[in-house]
């Protein structure tokens, strides 16, 4: 059973005990990333990311790691979009050596000028790195050029130039804008004594209450349907097919999932199948919707040889063209939904996705859907609401495309 409640300060917190295992998972959630930067500071929330974990006035970064490590447990974070996450998964009875590393952290950090120097040059290495993964990158040029001008489709990591800017000063201050007790959310999820809980967490995250700050309206998000191709020498040309899709908290979401799963979610996925079992022409095939507060982007993403670009592209938009006339079959939806429920229901059983589950939906949506009540929502799914989706998200005449590899775009031919 999932709980919520307040601590003084005004953050949310959300829990799930789950008695029959050992583990438990603790975030804390941060409602910002990327799409709450500017074109000078873009990258900002990625690089306070790395920043907690550089150590504290009580702690050096080796003995954060160590206090986690030297229990056998796993501490991580991660930046997206519109959330920043800070996590600990330990055996139950060190939950408060949890809380209390994470507290220490989130609270206390020093944010040294010398470890910011470093820490620039390890984010440094973390672009270069990426702009070697064209598999990855394609990915970020698609959401850049189908959102450009709006900070929706700036780079989580930020880039060279923005990331060069970043000083201490400018850290405090979106620290002080946006890691706000609103802005938070506390998720904990595995074997707890509940009547500890909120004694424990009071204790170590118990920071008073800052000055709220009015929250600034989004930008406008408007999908371009646009090409970018990025040359580069590689073996294989990457590409990927956007259509704008639809926003988070969406109920047709669960329509479109399932219709991922038969065009392109999977080995036994319509893609895959005729892409790269029966033609042999991609090692990758796939695709997968992104939901955002106010945006969605559905991706489909293809990596092969130059010579095979044309043929690939034709495919995909055959199938596209396929779905839109013939839709899909009851037989094949029915598998979809047994799909969707089992890949959910296994998720069930980490603690670290619970915890995901739960505080990310509390901190962007504000609420938590039951085990049943998502159950329900796949089952309903109907065949009426599956060609809704697909008449409304596969629009041949509004695609965004992203190419990385080896061609030149005065030579494409991809409309």
């Amino acid at each position: 059973m999932i709980k919520k409640f307040t601590l003084k300060n005004g953050v949310r917190v959300v829990c799930e005990n789950i008695p029959y295992v050992r583990s438990v998972s603790t975030g804390v959630w941060v409602r910002t990333g990327s799409r709450n930067e500017n074109t000078l500071n873009n990258g900002v929330s990625h690089f306070i990311e790395h920043m907690l974990f550089k150590g504290t006035k009580s702690r050096s970064a080796e003995e954060i790691a160590k206090s986690i490590d030297n229990i056998g447990g796993q501490i991580n974070a991660f930046t997206g979009k519109e959330c920043t996450c800070y996590y600990v998964k330990t055996l139950d009875e060190h939950i408060e050596i949890a809380m209390d590393v994470l507290s220490d952290m989130l609270y206390n950090s020093v944010f040294a000028t010398s470890d910011i120097t470093l820490e620039k040059q390890v984010i440094l290495e973390e672009i270069g790195m990426y702009e070697d993964s064209p598999e990855d990158l394609v990915h970020d040029i698609l959401s850049e050029t189908v959102w450009k001008g709006s900070a929706i489709g700036f780079p989580i990591l930020g880039t060279k130039k923005s990331l060069r800017r970043l000083n201490r000063k400018t850290i405090n201050a979106y620290m002080m804008e946006r890691y706000t007790p609103d802005n938070m959310v506390i998720s904990i999820a595995g074997n707890f004594d509940e009547n500890k809980l909120e004694e424990m967490l009071e204790s170590y995250f118990n920071k008073e209450n800052v000055e709220q700050k009015p929250e600034k309206a989004a930008d406008n998000v408007e999908f371009r349907p646009e090409v970018s191709v990025r040359e580069k020498e590689t073996e294989q040309v990457h590409i990927c097919i956007g259509f704008e899709g639809i926003r988070n908290g969406d109920d047709s979401l669960y329509s479109l999932l399932a219709v991922n799963n038969i065009f392109g979610g999977g080995m036994s996925s319509r893609l895959f199948q005729k892409i790269r079992e029966k033609r042999g022409l991609v090692y990758s095939v796939y695709s997968y919707p992104t939901v955002y507060n106010d945006a969605g982007l559905f991706t489909i993403y293809a990596g092969m040889k130059p010579e095979n670009l044309k043929e690939v592209i034709n495919l995909v938009y055959d199938e596209v063209s396929l779905m839109l006339n013939k839709g899909i079959s009851k037989n094949e939806l029915d598998k979809s939904k047994e799909q969707l429920k089992g890949n959910y229901i296994l998720g069930l059983e980490s603690t670290s996705s619970r915890m995901s589950s739960i505080g990310k939906s509390e901190l962007l949506l504000g609420y938590i859907r039951t085990t049943d009540e998502i159950l329900n929502m796949i089952e309903s799914i109907t065949m009426e609401g599956i060609e809704q989706i697909i008449t409304s998200v596969f629009n041949l005449d509004r695609k965004g495309i992203s190419i990385v590899g080896n061609v030149r775009q005065d030579s494409l031919s991809i409309a």
